[in-house]
């Protein structure tokens, strides 16, 4: 009992450092609103960034700009120390638990990390600022969400201790397939994909690998897995054309070509990665989780900053978000949150089966969904109801055929 009351003191103390970030963004913007400056401060900054002229701007608006600079680093600063700690929070604390504390502490650590990215990532890519304007740096996005990963895994890998010897090329180009299916799924999203569709849809990545695996040869699959794929892809384009008049499907066709071309680099990814494992196997060396952790999101964060600074999405990132303090918050939590999520994975990983892990995380992707229609004002029809329930009934049987087929397995 003291062990885990000391679990939930150091987990509540977690939260608490994440709350900081919030406050010191609310702080900044009831300066902003007593401003009367503000408004004319971010339309002369966006248009100065739209521009490129090279006018530059009055003294005084140079100094807010560099104070809202500042605002920014000290976020990122504080967001630094939190993701620090994240790994000795989770691991150290948690050994004298029984396996139903532990359970309940993976099960529940992936849940609320991931539950609140998912709101956070609609909330990000739903905003709209003061001038009309809204977020499209997907790529950006990725590589703070990336490189808060990285942090923790760091810290993690100095914990737990590092592995020598391990195949890098194999991470760099696992690494790099895995962010750019992660970035399209953002810019489907950019595109006007509801987040419940996006979600869905992601939801049938088994499609993807059944296709590659079908037409490279040498694999066979049951009728139920296809009525399975065939559930989940069905279910979520009914979804997509069962809401209600007055949704805005203005970009939805762009969002849709994103979030299939998402759900391919699914299996390429998926593919690589299985090419990592022989490859680690072949060098005799058997990588921690957080060296995977580490390795993987150093090469993702490396690769979407390459992208990102190619496609000026640095500069458009970081201006949006000085302009708008609320929305870095949001990304800053977003960020934190992945690391939390993928350090709650590893927990869990650790302490039991790969089965209870892919139950877990096959549901919280079904309450992502429920969550957002419910919270998030989505409006669907009849229609679009029945395929939520298709959608999540394929989702369901593919967790329920991995269930009985491990079980069928012990026997």
């Amino acid at each position: 009992m003291p062990r885990s009351r000391s679990t939930i003191q150091n987990l509540l103390s977690l939260l608490c450092l994440v709350l900081v970030i919030s406050d010191a963004s609310a702080s900044n913007r009831a300066r902003t609103a007593s401003s009367t400056k503000s408004r004319s401060f971010i339309a002369d900054s966006i248009s100065l960034q739209k521009s490129k002229t090279g006018t530059s701007l009055p003294h005084e608006k140079l100094s807010q700009v560099k104070r809202g600079g500042s605002q920014t680093a000290a976020n990122l600063q504080t967001a630094g120390k939190i993701a620090e700690s994240i790994p000795s929070s989770i691991m150290s604390e948690s050994k004298g638990l029984p396996d139903s504390g532990k359970l309940i502490l993976g099960a529940g650590g992936i849940y609320a990390a991931f539950l609140y990215y998912g709101s956070l990532q609609e909330d990000v890519f739903r905003y709209t600022a003061a001038d009309g304007s809204s977020f499209k740096a997907a790529w950006f996005l990725q590589v703070l969400e990336a490189l808060a990963n990285v942090v923790v895994g760091f810290v993690g890998m100095q914990i737990m201790g590092p592995t020598n010897g391990i195949p890098l090329p194999m991470f760099a180009i696992s690494g790099a397939a895995q962010v750019s299916a992660k970035a399209c799924t953002s810019l489907a999203l950019a595109n006007g994909l509801s987040f419940p569709v996006a979600t869905l849809a992601k939801s049938g990545k088994m499609a993807p690998v059944m296709a590659g695996s079908l037409l490279l040869g040498g694999a066979s699959y049951t009728v139920r897995q296809y009525l399975q794929v065939a559930a989940i892809i069905g279910g979520t384009a009914i979804v997509s054309m069962g809401k209600k008049k007055g949704g805005s499907t203005s970009n939805s066709s762009v969002g849709v070509t994103y979030i299939i071309l998402s759900l391919v680099l699914d299996g390429v990814t998926a593919g690589f990665q299985k090419r990592l494992k022989s490859a680690t196997a072949a060098a005799g060396v058997k990588p921690k989780p957080y060296d995977f952790m580490f390795w993987t999101n150093l090469f993702m964060c490396l690769t979407a900053a390459v992208i990102a600074t190619g496609l000026g999405e640095i500069s458009t990132g970081l201006a949006f978000c000085s302009a708008n303090p609320e929305i870095f918050t949001k990304i800053v939590k977003f960020a934190l949150c992945s690391a939390v999520g993928q350090s709650f994975i590893f927990y869990t990983i650790a302490n039991f089966d790969p089965l209870v892990l892919s139950t877990v995380t096959t549901t919280r992707k079904i309450f992502s969904v429920l969550l957002s229609i419910f919270l998030k004002g989505h409006s669907l029809s009849l229609t679009g109801w029945s395929g939520i329930g298709l959608a999540c009934g394929g989702i369901v049987s593919e967790m329920l055929s991995k269930m009985s087929g491990k079980k069928t397995h012990s026997n």
